[in-house]
């Protein structure tokens, strides 16, 4: 039939997707930029420390674009990983987690969690809400890591599940030591960017 569009076999759909990878994350690093990165005035940092620079990654999980780019290059991170879950601390990493389920399907459906830093006192009053189940294999998530203090909240709640953590991933590492402090607890880290990547 003149003008059909023959699909494309799946081997081939990934190598084109893979090759256009770093259009796609020097595109999501232009977004951050101009996005999420505030810098020239005083912050105070989840991990206490003071910065004159802020990464505000919610503007740029919150863009279309920028949610979608950046979907598609963790996806890119985990879609070979024998993964049942994944998950991260709220509030950052409930638009990764939840993007990311999303584009899983139907490729490698990958279920999602969140972790509340308290219980809610009400409802179910759970601290892990979404789809964990015991004994899984987890990735976990983080928007921006300094200390890595928050992600290690996180990898202790899903470990009282019995649940074994395949790595951690950012999307931004401040460089602060968050990689050092993954490592002597065990668990591998890795960053879509860092710190100099916008310096």
């Amino acid at each position: 039939m003149a003008g059909r569009i023959r699909p494309v076999p799946g081997e081939q759909r990934d190598g084109l997707m893979r090759a256009n990878l770093p259009a796609k994350k020097e595109r999501l690093l232009g977004i951050i930029r101009s996005h999420s990165l505030l810098q020239n005035r005083d912050f105070v940092l989840a991990s206490g420390r003071s910065s004159s620079f802020f990464f505000d990654m919610k503007r740029t999980m919150f863009d279309p674009e920028g949610a979608t780019l950046a979907a598609d290059l963790l996806f890119d991170r985990i879609s070979d990983e024998p993964v049942d879950s994944i998950g991260g601390l709220e509030t950052g990493a409930i638009p990764i987690v939840s993007v990311l389920c999303a584009r899983s399907w139907p490729e490698k459906p990958i279920k999602g969690f969140f972790v509340r830093k308290e219980t809610k006192g009400h409802g179910t009053d759970q601290r892990i809400d979404g789809l964990l189940e015991s004994g899984s294999r987890v990735i976990l998530f983080e928007d921006v890591t300094t200390t890595g203090g928050s992600a290690m909240q996180a990898a202790a709640a899903v470990r009282q599940r019995d649940c074994t953590i395949l790595k951690i991933i950012a999307i931004v590492d401040r460089l602060e030591g968050a990689a050092q402090n993954f490592n002597n607890a065990g668990i591998k880290f890795e960053s879509l960017f860092t710190w100099r990547d916008f310096s």
